[in-house]
């Protein structure tokens, strides 16, 4: 592609849902003349959100790559979801992005995801700058919000603009404009040509007081970065508009300062001065450091030892990559699309070059993929190309053994990048076909579903037979649903999944069976004699052991185990698994006549189901841990619910602005927990759970199984 790398931006759009970041996206794409209507998110016809899911909700589900033009420079730039079950799609963009525009809403400030993207650009070291939209809304506050940045996200905002006026056109000193603090004048934006056209004129006599102390401080703000800026100050010189960029530009690529632009995306103001923020202060591929990665051996041996190879002579040397077309090519595959047709692999090509019907090397698995055909992606639009190079991002057809997280490179030069790591997974349900002719269907369609979302899991449940299907959230699993049912013709039903409980024994006993039954004239006789005891052991649920003489033949001991392992593998006496418990065989009792192996094994049986009556079984629920990070405001809220969920607190960190809750609590009162913990929080809070152990449920769940 004929560009310099120099004029390459790589950016994301990342905020709190409904904070606009669509509608700016779709103002960007129409004032560069990308296209040529601007699309609305609430008639779901704009460019990004063109899945029938995003259109019909009005939210982004998936992540949508977009390229443009702006001021001699080529913006690559991903408009990614806000909602919380979607994270995952930030979490990928984020880490092969070089910089971002944090968006948030001047009425709603920072909300619970606007934290949570925050912390991930923070996690991958990524340049942003912030725009506080929707200044025309009843209740709008530059300042407030501008605060908050500081406050809350720990961040070190500066002001490069200020609005003139806040809130609709009816109030009194509506919004209608912006003040440019660098150039120090006012911009005003032409609605009849839905804001192409910005006038610059100066500054009303009525905000030029407050203009100039916002100069002031954002001089100030400088000061610690350019010696230059320092001087001209003490000299009370006046400071260059061209410094000011150029300092603003190093102290953002350091991650020192987020500079603050403002406006109104839907009311077409702000845009394009927001552009020529992300030319001048967002990073080229240049301004960012090299890709760290671990040298791999270069492998020739053949494809039976590879694996071995690759695992043995990995060496946990780290070596670089710059953004050059000349050095060895390496790419990291970000996302996986999957349809009925094709399979689209997203990669961002870090160094080298690439080409079409070329081959690479997957150094995690050491495969060699064939790269078939390179696309640039336009959203839901695709353009072939034969060539792509450092600093790009493409879509790949033909990569079979990469999922998300892996690393492409050169055979002879392999490298193999850090991976990209996703949330645990905190909702579960059950799924099943509406016929059995479906289910290998259906099995197939998760597991390519898997391969798309990497924070979507599908197993199926050995103990309930039940196909269990886990995300990040309700709405993340009824998108799956959806998609079952529109994409892929599935027809299937989603039920909340039974907890698998086991049982144990409350204390030894023994018990003696007997099997004595005439058969065609003929007696059955056995006689077994069993002991059952609480007893755990790490590898095995139920331990069974012999205790009887040695003199006994193996034709009479032999089937006796045999009915005794049977037995404990069919359950207890509420139908769960066991476990804790140990079994030993003491005695056996047959005519020496006439051993008669099933007689000894249904003795057997009803020696075993004796001795667990007589023991007393006990219902096990399994336990889950459970972590939870919350903003101290609500942790009140949210460690009551957890009580009245028979959740036990085991330990709450304070961590900055953050306590950090872990408790157990048993997994068959979470279900629906994830939702109840947003409501309470705002949504501000977030939680892992992980199985524990299996501990005493309360009585009045295991009365409902007697």
């Amino acid at each position: 592609m004929n560009r310099k790398l120099e004029d390459l931006r790589n950016l994301g759009i990342i905020a709190h849902i409904d904070a606009g970041k669509t509608t700016v996206t779709e103002r960007m794409l129409y004032y560069t003349g990308t296209t040529h209507r601007m699309g609305e998110v609430d008639k779901g016809t704009t460019t990004t959100d063109f899945n029938p899911e995003e259109q019909q909700r009005g939210i982004t589900i998936y992540g949508a790559t977009v390229t443009f033009k702006w001021a001699d420079k080529t913006i690559n730039l991903i408009d990614t979801p806000g909602h919380v079950d979607f994270t995952a799609e930030v979490e990928r963009s984020l880490r092969v992005l070089d910089g971002a525009v944090v968006v948030f809403s001047s009425r709603e400030g920072v909300e619970a995801q606007s934290e949570t993207v925050w912390r991930q650009a923070d996690h991958y070291r990524i340049p942003r700058i912030c725009f506080i939209n929707k200044m025309d809304r009843e209740g709008a506050d530059f300042e407030n919000v501008f605060n908050e940045i500081r406050d809350r996200l720990h961040a070190n905002p500066i002001a490069v603009q200020i609005p003139f006026g806040a809130g609709p056109p009816h109030v009194p000193n509506a919004f209608r404009g912006i003040i440019d603090l660098i150039d120090m004048k006012l911009l005003l934006f032409e609605k009849e040509d839905e804001g192409k056209t910005v006038r610059s004129t100066e500054i009303p006599d009525e905000i030029k007081l407050e203009a100039e102390e916002r100069r002031q401080m954002l001089l100030e703000g400088l000061v610690d970065f350019s010696d230059e800026i320092t001087e001209l100050m003490l000299e009370e010189q006046p400071i260059p508009p061209e410094l000011i960029r150029k300092t603003l530009r190093e102290a953002t690529l350091l991650h020192q300062l987020s500079p603050v632009f403002c406006g109104s995306a839907l009311d077409f103001i702000g845009i394009q001065p927001l552009l020529d923020g992300v030319a001048a202060f967002l990073p080229s591929p240049l301004d960012v450091p090299p890709v760290e990665g671990i040298q791999v051996a270069n492998q020739s041996a053949s494809k039976r030892r590879r694996k071995k190879q690759v695992e043995e002579e990995t060496k946990e040397e780290v070596i670089t990559r710059k953004a050059d077309p000349d050095e060895p090519f390496c790419g990291l595959v970000f996302k996986v699309v999957v349809d009925k047709h094709s399979e689209l692999s997203f990669v961002r090509v870090y160094s080298g070059k690439l080409k079409a019907n070329s081959r690479v090397v997957n150094p995690r698995n050491n495969e060699k993929e064939n790269v078939s055909q390179l696309w640039l992606v336009q959203a839901d639009r695709r353009s072939q190309i034969q060539e792509i190079s450092a600093g790009d991002i493409v879509g790949i057809i033909g990569l079979k053994n990469s999922v998300t997280g892996d690393t492409l490179c050169d055979p002879q030069h392999p490298i193999l990048l850090e991976s990209i790591t996703f949330p645990e997974t905190v909702i579960s349900m059950a799924i099943e076909p509406d016929s059995s002719s479906e289910r290998k269907k259906l099995a197939s369609t998760l597991d390519l579903l898997k391969r798309q979302d990497p924070t979507f899991r599908a197993v199926t449940n050995e103990d309930t037979g039940q196909t269990l299907i886990s995300g990040m959230g309700e709405l993340h699993l009824e998108i799956i649903k959806n998609r079952l049912l529109r994409d892929f013709n599935l027809n299937v039903k989603v039920h909340r999944p039974r907890v698998s409980y086991r049982e144990t024994i409350k204390r030894a006993a023994e018990a003696e069976g007997i099997c004595e039954r005439q058969v065609a004239g003929q007696t059955m006789f056995g006689k077994v004699k069993v002991e059952v005891e609480p007893y755990e052991d790490p590898h095995d649920p139920v331990v069974i052991e012999s205790d009887v003489p040695d003199s006994l033949p193996e034709e009479a001991v032999n089937p006796v185990i045999e009915s005794l392992t049977d037995q404990s593998q069919g359950g207890g006496l509420l139908g769960f698994p066991l476990m804790k418990v140990k079994v030993t065989l003491v005695g056996i009792e047959y005519p020496e006549e006439d051993l008669n192996d099933t007689a000894l094994r249904i003795a057997a049986s009803d020696a075993f189901i004796k001795a667990l009556r007589e023991a007393g079984v006990s219902l096990l629920e399994p336990i889950m841990k459970l972590t939870v990070t919350v903003p101290e405001d609500h942790m009140g809220d949210i460690v009551g619910d957890l009580q009245q969920r028979r959740a036990q607190i085991m330990a709450t960190t304070i961590k900055g602005p953050m306590t950090i809750i872990e408790a157990e609590v048993p997994l068959d009162k979470m279900f629906g927990y994830s939702g109840a913990m947003r409501s309470l929080s705002q949504g501000r809070a977030s939680c892992s759970m992980e199985p524990l152990n299996y501990q005493p449920a309360p009585d009045e769940v295991t009365n409902q199984f007697l």
